[in-house]
């Protein structure tokens, strides 16, 4: 058996003779090597210091944490020598010019699942490559639906480190060999399960949700017997990179919907460096995004950390849940069989 190819092999003969996807694939590098470097602080865990704890700071309706900055710093550091006129980073309220004039624009989660770090539990980096529009300060660049999006991956720190990546020909696994610290190629091609018996999300949240969302989860709980015909598991880690990574490796449906709260009226996620490059990976390997009413992909951005509601996975099941949204009497348990009290229910 032949060796796997590395990630900068891949990358090259992917991107050819074309300057653009050259400057995507040095890009994307840069970016691998960041999370080299954030992949080994995070591995000392409390020998690299108090990484779990908030600096004081807010991004969002989150507290920022240490590892938060420093993976941020890491990343601007990578960037510096890269084809990257901007970046907008959740650690950052504005976008900061890297390269004034470059072609390309990098918007980053630099920490997803932060409030995981002490618990040992896996975290990662999200990151996303658009078509840079200005010199680098406005943040326009970032206002560009996903389907403008160049590349997009994220990686996973757990027992091994993994890099998710797309750019635009399917959806790629990456495995780093923590003896040479490159990213070799594990799955080629990976590809979602249109169906499932799995589910993730936040239960402890139900008495907040749209009935739409609540009828998905009370039909799920019904298992064989209910209007799913079908039992299912359900999974949550609280680190949504963990989440989309095992529903790509197995099949699943993610679920991180808006709710009747006041920080959460409008979801979750932030569009731009979340939903949209977990939404086109999740697409490009056959299966389906959406706010619950839309393709994420779809939805204009407004504002670099504009937030939205994710539900993302397996497609017939994606499908299921958008069908709801329009028509939450027409599924499930609106049939007189499946009445409305549920596990949740008193």
């Amino acid at each position: 058996m032949s060796d796997p190819k590395d990630l900068g092999t891949f990358l090259n003969a992917w991107a050819g003779s074309d300057t653009t996807k050259a400057d995507v694939a040095e890009t994307v590098v840069r970016l691998s090597e960041a999370c080299c470097r954030i992949g080994e602080l995070i591995g000392q865990g409390p020998l690299a210091g108090a990484l779990g704890a908030e600096t004081g700071q807010q991004t969002g309706a989150d507290p920022q944490k240490e590892i938060d900055v420093r993976a941020n710093n890491l990343i601007v550091e990578a960037l510096k020598g890269a084809p990257v006129a901007t970046l907008g980073s959740e650690e950052l309220e504005w976008p900061l010019p890297i390269n004034p004039g470059a072609p390309l624009a990098v918007a980053v989660d630099p920490i997803d699942g932060s409030s995981n770090t002490d618990a040992n539990t896996s975290i990662g980096t999200i990151f996303t490559v658009l078509p840079a529009r200005c010199q680098g300060a406005d943040g326009s660049s970032f206002l560009q639906p996903g389907t403008a999006q160049l590349a997009a991956g994220f990686a996973v720190y757990g027992p091994f480190t993994s890099l998710v990546l797309t750019v635009g020909r399917g959806t790629q696994i990456f495995t780093q060999d923590r003896t040479t610290g490159r990213f070799l190629l594990t799955s080629e091609r990976v590809d979602i399960p249109t169906a499932t018996r799995e589910y993730a999300i936040n239960a402890s949240n139900y008495r907040h949700w749209d009935e739409a969302i609540r009828t998905y989860v009370d039909d799920c709980l019904r298992g064989r017997g209910g209007p799913r015909g079908k039992n299912f598991n359900m999974r949550w880690t609280a680190s949504p990179v963990a989440d989309i990574y095992r529903i790509l490796t197995r099949g699943g449906i993610f679920l991180y919907p808006s709710d009747l709260r006041e920080s959460y009226s409008m979801g979750r996620l932030r569009l731009v460096y979340e939903a949209n490059p977990l939404g086109w990976i999740i697409e490009q390997a056959g299966g389906a995004a959406s706010s619950g009413y839309e393709r994420i992909l779809d939805i204009p951005p407004t504002s670099l950390h504009q937030r939205t509601s994710f539900i993302a996975g397996s497609r017939t099941e994606v499908e299921y849940v958008v069908r709801l949204h329009h028509d939450p009497h027409g599924l499930g348990e609106r049939s007189p069989l499946f009445g409305r009290r549920g596990l949740f229910r008193i």
